[in-house]
């Protein structure tokens, strides 16, 4: 099992990965009040009661698509995030999931819900 990383990186990693948290669900709020909660009708601005164009009803089904396309990227995230957090609970946090290799700082500083190192990443193609 390995050693857990000392208190002061443990406390910043957790500090970014709760303001990373924090960003990624006010993303997801603010896609779901602005895109998932408007009908096709109400996104295009069409109070009329007339049907739109059948051009603009497609951009507005593609924006849509692509819209879902983010939340379900910023759910993944979020995903990882909780994993890599509960990686702190458990003392395993900085450690690779796959060869228990220390991660690098550099890696963590840039992607802190990362749960394996860099060698394994590039190996198994993650």
């Amino acid at each position: 099992m390995p050693k857990k990383k000392n208190d002061v990186n443990i406390k910043k990693y957790k500090k970014k990965l709760a303001e990373k948290k924090n960003r990624i669900l006010g993303d997801v709020r603010q896609l779901e009040s602005e895109v998932l909660n408007t009908s096709l009708k109400d996104a295009a601005g069409d109070l009329t009661g007339y049907s739109t164009h059948e051009a603009d009803a497609g951009t507005d089904s593609a924006d849509r698509d692509v819209m879902l396309d983010i939340a379900s990227s910023e759910q993944r995230l979020l995903k990882n995030i909780q994993h890599a957090l509960k990686r702190i609970e458990d003392g395993l946090y900085g450690y690779c999931e796959l060869c228990n290799a220390r991660i690098s700082d550099a890696r963590l500083d840039a992607k802190p819900e990362s749960i394996v190192c860099i060698d394994c990443k590039k190996k198994y193609d993650l």
